[in-house]
């Protein structure tokens, strides 16, 4: 066994021995240092090899599932790196990725990791302008996708190979790769290789292009693993969509760093119900959901738990109380909510064994020294979360910001690294999530925190979404005004928005009422998460208020 090999199995080894007791794996955890690593060539293909156990499992509709054991996975994605290769994709290059939940996505990103080939991970639902934007400033030179991403491109003469599942014009058809023999020379990768750019979702500004290496991705979901609790075996869905870091998250190097098997659903259009009916189908162990999956699935009959079902999560957003109640008072289980962003794994959780307390992220998970700083960049127990960097940044923190040296100094200097998140740590140890840096705001000079107001809100029986943000005041400067959206079948009326002020006047200090109300779609990014930005800009340059609803 290789010294990579060997030491990043320790590291999972002793995070596997120390499931359920959180304190215990902070103290005995250490990232592996390392020169040289590819993830592939030192853990998937070790532990692949001759493994006939499944390792994915693909939910069609109007199919049989398609179920691919590890060793499958080994030869097949051999196959497609051997035909990259054979078609000259090189060390370095990159390749945009825009793929649904289809085998296909899972060999793509083994086969690129194998040749040391740089991925673009794409959402399906970027139009034709964002698939430019990415090819230009992400100086791609390759791409996979469908039909339906090859109609995007609009110059294919200027990719190098173009694959598409099923074919398409000027696309060769993505099966013939599995074709190819599976014999293959190895690529040597340093641990510092790029291996990952992410577009960030642009909930704030124009999208970021975040930089992952074989290192910070690939072993920096060691964390990741530990938040969820997986084990060898167990049968992980995980509710995202693919072209997001959290689906690299949690439907590629988490579970596999466990070796636990991945089941994920390949559907055009969520469904809560059918999401239901896959956990009983798949006999799911385990299950990582956003809050608006969680808030979406509330909303139907969670009926009894699913038999197999043992662990429950969420990330993407801070997850409201009153959620977490309700399908703890359904199912005897308490989501643990978990806290990272695309620029980090998970840095702060829940993991098993944590008592969890209602509205907080958790604690700092193993490998990660957090930090809460002031306005003056000094460390208390309120301010900016951020990690420590040194001897102790954490081999899970990304590269940095793409050709933005800048920004990346920016949110890197004077030895942290900064979240952008404001958070606050109470007296056991837990850091409960404020808001965005970006979504706090003042009203007579009280600092609010969005999140506590639509917490709030979400306790109404009514309301299924909600947003809360500054609106323009000439007394107090600005005042909270909440955006909701309406449970199915309920009607937007003046007797529900009063229902609703009255229902907050009761639970919320008087600084922090809620003093406008309007009924609305929440406008969202197309991975799911709500635009406050939007809703910010909305208010500034607001001048009909004829759809808006005022307190007393």
């Amino acid at each position: 066994m290789s010294d990579p090999t060997r030491a990043f199995s320790a590291a999972r080894a002793t995070l596997l021995r120390h499931r359920g007791d959180p304190k215990a794996a902070h103290g005995a955890f250490t990232w592996p240092r390392l020169a040289a690593f590819n993830w592939v060539d030192h853990w998937f293909d070790r532990f692949g090899e001759g493994n006939r156990a499944p390792a994915l499992t693909v939910v069609r509709e109007g199919e049989d599932a398609l179920v691919l054991s590890w060793e499958e996975l080994v030869d097949r994605s051999r196959r497609v790196a051997r035909y990259l290769r054979d078609r000259k994709v090189h060390r370095g290059d990159r390749i945009l990725v825009m793929l649904g939940n289809v085998p296909a996505l899972w060999e793509t990103m083994l086969a690129a990791i194998r040749l040391g080939a740089v991925v673009i991970p794409a959402s399906a639902q970027l139009t034709a302008e964002d698939v430019e934007d990415r090819i230009v400033r992400g100086q791609v030179r390759h791409m996979i996708t469908d039909a339906a991403g090859a109609r995007k491109l609009r110059h294919p003469e200027r990719l190098g190979v173009r694959l598409a599942v099923g074919g398409a014009p000027d696309f060769s058809p993505y099966e013939d790769t599995l074709a190819a023999p599976a014999v293959l020379e190895r690529t040597p990768t340093l641990a510092s290789d790029p291996l990952l750019l992410y577009f960030t979702s642009g909930t704030t500004a124009q999208p970021k292009l975040v930089l992952h290496t074989h290192a910070s991705y690939p072993i920096g979901h060691l964390s990741t693993m530990f938040w969820l609790g997986l084990r060898e075996g167990d049968r992980h869905h995980n509710i995202s969509s693919p072209g997001w870091a959290k689906h690299a998250w949690s439907s590629f190097f988490a579970p596999w760093n466990a070796g636990a098997s991945i089941v994920v659903h390949d559907q055009t259009r969520f469904s809560a119900q059918r999401a239901l009916e896959v956990l009983r189908e798949q006999k799911v162990t385990t299950l990582c959901a956003p809050p608006t999956v969680w808030r979406m699935m509330i909303l139907v009959d969670l009926g009894e738990k699913p038999t197999s079902l043992c662990e429950l999560a969420s990330a993407g957003e801070p997850l409201n109380p009153e959620v977490i109640d309700t399908v703890e008072k359904a199912w005897a289980l308490t989501i643990r909510d978990g806290y990272g962003q695309t620029e980090t794994t998970a840095l702060v959780g829940n993991p098993p064994g944590l008592v969890v307390k209602p509205g907080s992220m958790g604690k700092a998970l193993p490998g990660y020294h957090v930090v809460l700083l002031d306005a003056e960049g000094k460390e208390g127990n309120e301010g900016e979360v951020s990690l420590v960097l040194g001897e102790k940044r954490p081999a899970s923190l990304m590269l940095g910001y793409l050709d933005d040296a800048e920004r990346t100094s920016a949110v890197m200097a004077g030895g942290y690294y900064r979240t952008g998140d404001e958070a606050m740590r109470d007296a056991d140890g837990y850091i409960h999530f404020i808001g965005r840096r970006d979504d706090v705001f003042k009203s007579s000079d009280y600092r609010i925190s969005p999140f506590e107001l639509e917490s709030v809100l979400l306790e109404h029986e009514k309301v299924a979404e909600a947003a809360v943000v500054p609106s323009p005041d000439p007394l107090r400067l600005s005042v909270p005004k909440a955006f909701v959206t309406l449970c199915p079948g309920i009607e937007a009326s003046e007797e529900v928005a009063r229902e609703i002020l009255a229902f907050c006047k009761e639970r919320l200090a008087p600084y922090k009422r809620i003093r406008r109300l309007e009924f609305m779609t929440l406008p969202k990014t197309i991975s799911g998460k709500i635009r406050r930005v939007e809703l910010r800009n909305l208010e500034k340059t607001r001048l009909d208020t004829s759809r808006e609803f005022t307190s007393d």
